[in-house]
């Protein structure tokens, strides 16, 4: 990580509370860096959970649920509000599971960290998150690559991610949170020789090689995602349409703390 490109983060977190009147618990890397396959010229996807004062969410007139920065070739800074994270998190949305598993870290309260990522384990509904990684990797797998011909580097471990995601949830029935970091994930699947073996090439070759580099799908990987999509339709079912009272009460006491700490 380049030191002064982690400076100017910093700043724009700064900036980000002076300006808004937050407080950040929370920032991370969450693009291809902290995903464990980053091109030479990887940005920086910078995400983070703010908290608004505790007047800002009684009032009538509520602010905004995310915050932006300008975006550039550089960098790409911005955060959501905690109250939308949690609706979020509850939903099955594993963006914020994944934050709070990022490897590449900007700023951590260490307690906030903990409890959240405790909220996400016990309150987080794992046939959501089981569906938000089969939908999102089947999406990536029939939109750029079905044909099977030549393909961008980047879609593929786009794919690969969640197919790998899925396998980790299928050999852990009763976990809910899986590893942001691909090469982490991987290594707890128990994947076999030759995979491993593509894939680890393809991590070497996308290190050295811009994002927009293209080469045709290795059909014994293709045919490895595949199988982790089919598989985990053996064994999806469709979550309930809301989120359980318990888990509610769980999100709410977590934000009130969180008020109180942060204020």
């Amino acid at each position: 990580m380049d030191p002064d490109i982690v400076a100017k983060i910093h700043e724009r977190l700064a900036a980000v509370e002076r300006d808004e009147t937050v407080v950040i618990p929370l920032a991370v890397e969450s693009g291809s860096r902290a995903w464990g396959f980053p091109s030479p010229d990887s940005d920086y996807d910078c995400r983070f959970v703010y908290v608004r004062r505790p007047e800002d969410y009684l009032s009538p007139w509520r602010k905004r649920d995310v915050i932006e920065t300008p975006l550039d070739k550089i960098f790409d800074v911005n955060g959501w509000d905690l109250a939308k994270a949690l609706q979020l998190l509850l939903k099955g949305n594993a963006v914020i599971i994944e934050w709070l598993r990022s490897p590449i870290i900007y700023r951590m309260d260490e307690d906030f960290a903990a409890r959240f990522l405790e909220l996400a384990r016990e309150a987080g509904n794992r046939q959501r998150i089981f569906s938000h990684y089969l939908h999102l990797g089947e999406r990536e797998r029939r939109v750029y690559f079905a044909d099977r011909r030549s393909v961008k580097r980047k879609k593929v471990f786009h794919a690969l991610h969640p197919a790998a995601a899925l396998r980790w949830l299928r050999l852990r029935p009763d976990s809910v949170v899986p590893p942001m970091n691909l090469p982490e994930i991987l290594e707890g699947c128990d994947v076999p020789r030759d995979v491993m073996a593509i894939i680890e090439a393809l991590l070497v070759e996308k290190a050295v090689t811009n994002e927009l580099g293209e080469a045709p799908l290795d059909p014994t990987l293709g045919a490895f995602i595949d199988s982790e999509f089919a598989l985990a339709r053996e064994v999806w079912r469709p979550a309930d349409a809301t989120w359980s009272p318990q888990a509610q009460a769980r999100a709410e006491a977590f934000f009130l703390e969180s008020l109180k700490s942060c204020w």
